[in-house]
């Protein structure tokens, strides 16, 4: 009841600044968490998540309960039944607080409802923010968000957090409203990778209701030294077009996983030039392809950003569809040959930290001009086109206090591995607490 009742207490303090939250359900968290002390008084310990507040993002389904997307579209939608994941945080014992706020229908790397933890005045980062600033800022002991191009590990780095993509298909979707089904992951964020650790193991599991589904339950072991690990060390792509500050700091942390132990070898990332047209040439048709009959029925409703992205996809060709996915078959075949080399690789997780609310490009140096969602999906995107697990961890701040990520990625199923090397990291970097909340 303390540890509910401290996170309730905090998101009345911190919400209106912040908003994280679409709704609270502090009067169902409260029954909850006396259900949960009562059942731990009497011995019935359900597991590491039993009575543990936690926040979900607003594509989840929660019988009973509105699942908006963060949008006008869904503003009279209820769900009859409980997502996969909401129905296993249950069965665990966790006590859901309530609903995060995502970019619309997820479709989006800023989630403009939502202020930065570290500073209002910046992105949350997106399209999971909600759920980053609400850990980032204690209004949530840990979250679930999705990631279809980077949108658990980018907030989670843009707010100073953890923010883990499993490998496509580990942890099932159902009652999950989709933006793009091949690329969609469901990913927690957390405040430490050994909460991670505690927490993907009751996600993860076959569920047939979901197609893509795999068996998996990760069992990561203790954190030691990395002694033999190969780590592998970009040469192309994930060090181009990034921050100085950034470069630094997450090549600092490379260096500190090699003190652990670990080798560092230098790789080439395959098939690089075609990530970005990849990701959209599969990202945008299946999007539209969800939406075509409520955008048909009641275009209006949708944010301007999101409503462009939709009708866009209806000028894209089935030839180009098909293009993009041969495409990632490709680019699948040649990461496995790359992982086959490597155990892990580590690069930066955004190309730059968190910037100003409203700010809509970035120029590099040699004068190139991107959109900032470009720069923040061009790092992520990799790990949802090959499906493979990427995790996101904190590894300083810029001049202006900005937090900074790094991300680790692995082959399939190598969640467990992922994690040991980000706890390792995590043991000898000081823990920065709580976000601000400027």
């Amino acid at each position: 009841m303390e540890l509910v009742d401290s996170v309730l207490d905090r998101i009345d303090q911190v919400e209106p600044r912040l908003g994280a939250y679409t709704a609270v359900w502090a009067d169902r968290a409260r029954r909850a968490a006396r259900d949960a002390e009562r059942e731990i008084a009497a011995g019935r310990v359900r597991g590491a998540l039993h009575g543990v507040p936690v926040g979900l993002k607003d594509l989840i389904d929660v019988a009973g309960t509105a699942t908006t997307a963060s949008s006008k579209v869904r503003t009279d939608h209820r769900a009859g039944s409980n997502s996969a994941v909401a129905a296993r945080l249950a069965a665990a014992g966790a006590v859901l607080i309530g609903k995060t706020h995502t970019h619309e229908f997820a479709y989006g790397l800023t989630t403009p409802q939502t202020r930065n933890a570290w500073d209002r005045g910046r992105v949350a980062g997106g399209s999971s923010g909600g759920s980053a600033v609400a850990v980032a800022a204690g209004a949530a002991t840990f979250a679930l968000g999705t990631d279809t191009g980077g949108s658990v590990r980018v907030p989670a780095s843009l707010n100073g957090v953890v923010g883990l993509k499993p490998t496509y298909g580990l942890v099932p979707r159902h009652g999950v409203t989709s933006l793009s089904w091949s690329l969609d992951h469901v990913g927690t964020i957390t405040r430490t990778v050994e909460d991670a650790s505690l927490v993907l193991p009751v996600l993860a599991g076959h569920d047939p209701r979901d197609p893509a589904s795999r068996p998996g339950r990760p069992r990561p072991g203790a954190a030691a030294d990395l002694s033999g690990l190969r780590v592998g060390v970009p040469r192309n792509h994930y060090f181009e077009h990034v921050d100085p500050v950034v470069e630094a700091a997450v090549r600092t942390a490379i260096d500190r996983l090699a003190d652990l132990g670990a080798r560092l070898v230098e790789v080439e990332i395959p098939m690089a030039r075609y990530v970005q047209a990849v990701q959209w040439g599969l990202m945008v048709p299946e999007a539209t392809a969800y939406h075509e009959r409520t955008l048909r029925a009641a275009p209006d409703l949708y944010g301007a950003d999101v409503r462009a992205l939709l009708e866009a996809g209806e000028l894209m060709s089935a030839g180009d569809y098909l293009r993009a996915q041969r495409a990632r078959t490709l680019m699948r075949e040649s990461w496995s040959r790359l992982l086959a080399e490597v155990d892990a690789i580590a690069a930066p997780a955004v190309p730059v930290a968190a910037v100003p609310a409203g700010q809509e490009t970035v120029t590099w140096p040699d004068g190139t001009v991107e959109s900032v969602s470009d720069a923040y999906v061009r790092l992520s995107a990799p790990a949802n086109i090959t499906g493979v697990p990427a995790l996101s961890v904190p590894v300083g701040h810029d001049a202006e206090g900005m937090p900074i990520g790094m991300q680790l990625l692995g082959r399939p199923l190598a969640e467990d591995l992922l994690l040991r090397v980000g706890h390792a990291y995590e043991l000898i970097r000081p823990a920065h607490g709580l976000a601000p909340v400027a």
